[in-house]
């Protein structure tokens, strides 16, 4: 017999249980109104297995915020893998985004998880790191991309950062108006500005 702390067969480990949970929950209604009972009775889990597993909600929100990240990082390996050029590997980064805001949402799109989530967090949180981190990390791979269109790298990083700016707001107005419209604009924008260089 299987012990208590051991899962069942067929059944996922509460871990993973309460990520799911977290996860809808903190996209659909945010971070803040989220609670940890709304988050096990999502989970069909224990109070005390949450605690089992993180030692903390913040440490609960690092995780999501993780997730997401690596979430995003899939849709972007699955659009790189089919980019034959650096400017549609660049726009594989748009795409991705694009991808993101088609995904299936219980409440709707409601833009990028990372940052509403960072709009919650105070100063100074981890988890606002962690989401500055992964905004920089999309702003380096498209630096890395571009950087292979223009010869002069400070002529690259300033395209990279201007895309890098044009992704992050056409996602911020995307979020509001709740489709992937915007986004679909800025990635033709994007495409013209690599055609003029």
């Amino acid at each position: 017999m299987a012990g208590s702390g051991q899962q069942r067969a067929g059944k996922k480990p509460a871990k993973e249980l309460l990520l799911e949970a977290a996860e809808r929950l903190f996209y659909a209604r945010g971070v803040g109104a989220t609670g940890i009972d709304a988050i096990t009775s999502m989970a069909g889990v224990a109070k005390k297995s949450l605690y089992n597993n993180f030692s903390s909600k913040s440490e609960l929100v690092e995780a999501y915020l993780t997730a997401r990240h690596e979430e995003w990082l899939g849709l972007y390996r699955a659009r790189l893998s089919v980019a034959a050029t650096p400017q549609q590997c660049v726009l594989a980064v748009f795409e991705a985004y694009i991808d993101h805001a088609d995904l299936a949402y219980e409440n709707g799109f409601r833009g990028c998880g990372l940052l509403n989530a960072a709009a919650e967090l105070p100063v100074g949180d981890p988890g606002r790191l962690a989401v500055r981190e992964h905004k920089e990390e999309v702003e380096r791979i498209i630096a890395g991309h571009v950087s292979k269109l223009l010869p002069r790298q400070k002529d690259a990083e300033r395209l990279a950062r201007h895309l890098a700016f044009l992704l992050e707001g056409s996602m911020a107005r995307a979020g509001l108006e709740g489709d992937d419209s915007c986004l679909h604009a800025a990635r033709e924008m994007a495409a013209r500005m690599l055609e003029a260089r």
